[in-house]
């Protein structure tokens, strides 16, 4: 049997203003991956794993953050969003429904606020996260 490495939501993007971080990258690959802008890989260095295992994904971290935690302050600070899949309905012009994937820019706070279980109900998928370059100069 061949092992399969799954792929797709590991990549860093930048533009002027701002850096799109995959979100199934582990902390430990963040931190030794030399494309990502060295900023980011210091805080992640030094702030986030402390806090969490080297091996979670950028998406576990974002998944179960909680509003106490530190790593909150940090990804507000650096203005983050993540953009995400959620279920919703949509209604045909003749009263059907059906339910389908939306992706969204969602804020971290707002991510944060909602409770496990809504997220297992909407069917929520992590797929990048967004900074602002100036706002992580801050950090």
């Amino acid at each position: 049997m061949t092992k399969q490495v799954y792929e797709d939501y590991k990549y860093f993007l930048q533009d002027a203003g701002s850096f799109y971080v995959g979100s199934r990258y582990t902390l430990k690959e963040i931190t030794m991956c030399e494309d990502i802008i060295y900023k980011f890989r210091k805080v992640v260095a030094e702030s986030i794993i402390p806090s969490f295992d080297p091996e979670d994904t950028l998406e576990t971290v974002l998944y179960y953050l909680k509003e106490d935690d530190f790593t909150l302050q940090l990804f507000k600070q650096m203005n983050a969003e993540a953009r995400v899949s959620i279920k919703k309905k949509k209604k045909h012009l003749f009263g059907d429904e059906e339910e389908v994937y939306s992706t969204v820019y969602m804020k971290i706070t707002e991510l944060v606020r909602m409770s496990k279980e809504e997220k297992e109900e909407r069917g929520l998928l992590i797929q990048e996260l967004k900074g602002s370059k100036l706002a992580l100069m801050t950090v």
